[in-house]
């Protein structure tokens, strides 16, 4: 009996979503539980789970195409599997690539829809026609040169000249659709500051080898930074609030989202209750995001909600910017690299590793002043981290 495979709700409002990569291609085993295919939504990108052990005999919904909530999107039959599931990376890498790959043996290669459709108006077949995208998936822009007499891809004058067109992953759609939402609906403007991380360098350099013995962890920057941004936000209660129709809601806990890197872009996962936490506890946490999202494994709930942001572009060399707040949120931090620089202490001039932060708020709720505040707060605590175990 065939058994459907459905792509899953992944997450309150989503109803469209991206095929990733089929991990298990047609004719492959792969025991209960084990991933199949990537789903991409406008958040995160998950597995899909083999709901039985057995076969998979259909795939109806190709990589790169987009699919509705509860919609099949292949089939697999029950029964034992007698190979290993779990083949070696280049291995599967190859099977993966072998379901939207031109393929060497005379099978026709992979069309996507629009260029399936003009291939047809056009009374083409698909193996006159040389596939540029991902792949060598043959796209619509393809079909086009053919149909204009071209006889392949652009010609080259001077050097490598072509073009490749993909769609837009929702998780890609979803982050512009953000940004623009952002620039829109809010009033933006941004404050800086510059803060001395010579306290903080030392006091990392001081407890790293206990911390890391004691807690299995590294100290790092962010909790220091999110020990700070909390004092700040209770200092300035309107950076932690939202705006609600004509209504102001303040929030009395204080859920930070930081921005992790992950295989298919930024992510902002939500440390909940983060001033309950410790630091080891709020590294640790960090840990486990960081790594989880190298593996897509982020789950849609713990994207949801957060009151303020962290952004830090200083693990890419950023030496300034402006952040973009995380709509309904009103301020995000952003931190960048730390440089050494001249400043005048007490009328000299020294060298000190010196960090730029900046604050974008919402001026519809956070006045200029209230921002200036809140930055001299973390600038004070991070020059000073003793003030956190004080609370001056």
């Amino acid at each position: 009996m065939a058994i459907e495979l459905k792509v899953p709700t992944v997450g309150e409002s989503i109803t469209e979503v991206f095929i990733g990569d089929w991990l298990t291609p047609e004719g492959q085993s792969v025991a209960e539980g084990d991933p199949i295919v990537e789903i991409e939504s406008d958040k995160a990108t998950m597995e899909l789970p083999a709901p039985v052990s057995g076969t998979v005999t259909q795939v109806l919904k190709k990589s790169g195409e987009s699919a509705l909530v509860d919609e099949v999107i292949g089939y697999m039959e029950e029964g034992e599997v007698s190979a290993p599931t779990a083949a070696p990376t280049e291995e599967k890498s190859e099977a993966v690539a072998s379901t939207v790959a031109a393929k060497s043996d005379g099978a026709q290669p992979a069309v996507m829809p629009a260029a399936q459709r003009l291939l047809a108006e056009q009374g083409l077949s698909a193996s006159d026609v040389r596939g540029t995208g991902p792949g060598g998936r043959i796209l619509k822009e393809d079909v086009q040169q053919i149909a204009a007499g071209k006889t392949g891809p652009p010609q080259s004058v001077e050097g490598d000249r072509t073009e490749e067109t993909v769609s837009m992953s929702p998780m890609r759609r979803s982050i512009a659709a953000r940004l623009v939402e952002a620039q829109q609906t809010a009033a933006l403007l941004t404050t800086f500051n510059e803060v001395d991380m010579t306290a903080a360098m030392a006091l990392r350099k001081k407890h790293q080898e206990a911390f890391v013995e004691k807690y299995g962890v590294k100290l790092g920057f962010m909790s220091i930074f999110i020990k700070a941004s909390i004092e700040a936000l209770k200092t300035v209660p309107q950076v932690n609030a939202i705006i609600d129709g004509t209504n102001v809601i303040y929030r009395n806990y204080y859920d930070i989202s930081v921005a992790v890197a992950s295989g298919k872009g930024l992510v902002v996962p939500v440390i909940r209750n983060a001033e309950r936490l410790s630091f080891a506890e709020i590294e640790v946490t960090i840990g486990d995001f960081a790594a989880r999202a190298k593996k897509n494994k982020i789950a849609m709930a713990e994207l949801e909600g957060g009151t303020f942001t962290i952004s830090n572009g200083g693990v890419f060399g950023s030496m300034l910017s402006t952040p973009i707040i995380n709509p309904p949120q009103s301020g995000i931090l952003g931190l960048h690299t730390i440089q050494q620089r001249p400043v005048a202490i007490d009328g000299e001039v020294v060298i000190r590793p010196m960090m730029y932060v900046a604050l974008t708020y919402d001026h519809r709720i956070v006045d200029g002043r209230e921002a200036v505040t809140f930055l001299l707060r973390i600038k004070e605590v991070v020059e000073d981290p003793q003030r956190i175990l004080i609370e001056v």
